[in-house]
């Protein structure tokens, strides 16, 4: 009879065994690949939503919504300069929203009104999804905290829009970070920006229309608001040291 040749037991186990190491060592660098091209994805986001703005500050005079409710916040009143709400309203780290079971920072708000407020396309009653939000400190208020228009001193330090775990954020200088990273307590709007979506950085639009990443202990460093205190207890320049920093923010780049 003719020898049969073929892979033993033994041999099969070595090469599955192989296999799986390799896909051990590849795997986080996919998974790194991948966040980075999601980074990426997002700040393309960003940007266009910086065109969005530009063309709703042209037609609004600079003036910013008023947040009055659902039919003054920037879901619909810039409804017109955004088509894409699939996809431009979502960073692409952040899609799953949190009636559904997304977690913070991963998930994304769900905004539903009914009977009233803002509409879709179609003229229904609209639902809209989003992980990105704006700076509530910009809009047409009598408030002396507020930038009420785009025309303003050092508009490269004033945010406008950002990643976000809801659609808006009314930050104040002596808030602090979240003590584990996606956790939210309100009422500290900090803990809605302050979050590790993009490994240490969240994607900003400011308003003088640029665009960047924004460190995390950056954010304590911007205009949000008129009298904010860019150099309050958590920057450098208050005094602020890496140890007094969650555990979880304490190896990010200090500002």
């Amino acid at each position: 009879m003719r020898n049969r040749s073929g892979f033993t037991l033994i041999e099969l186990l070595v090469v599955i065994a192989i296999v799986a190491l390799l896909m051990a060592i590849l795997m986080p660098a996919l998974q790194r690949v991948k966040k980075q091209a999601q980074a990426v994805a997002c700040m393309s986001n960003i940007k266009q939503w910086s065109y969005c703005w530009h063309m709703y500050l042209e037609d609004s005079g600079g003036k910013f919504p008023s947040g009055a409710g659902a039919s003054g916040d920037w879901p619909n009143k810039l409804r017109p300069f955004y088509k894409d709400r699939g996809k431009l309203t979502l960073c692409p780290t952040a899609t799953k929203p949190y009636t559904d079971g997304g977690k913070v920072p991963f998930g994304a708000w769900r905004w539903t009104t009914e009977g009233g407020g803002w509409t879709d396309f179609e003229g229904k009653p609209g639902e809209d999804y989003g992980s990105y939000g704006m700076d509530e400190w910009l809009g047409d208020r009598e408030d002396e905290n507020c930038w009420r228009t785009r025309e303003q001193k050092k508009a490269n330090n004033i945010p406008l829009f950002f990643d976000c775990v809801v659609w808006d954020t009314w930050p104040s200088h002596t808030q602090g970070p979240p003590e584990v990273d996606g956790l939210v307590v309100l009422p500290n709007e900090m803990h809605l920006v302050c979050i590790n979506r993009h490994k240490g950085y969240i994607n900003t639009v400011f308003l003088d229309l640029g665009v960047r990443r924004l460190g995390l202990k950056e954010i304590w460093t911007l205009n949000w608001h008129r009298n904010f205190d860019t150099q309050g207890p958590w920057t450098s320049a208050g005094g602020a040291v890496a140890s007094d920093w969650p555990v979880w923010m304490r190896n990010f780049k200090e500002f």
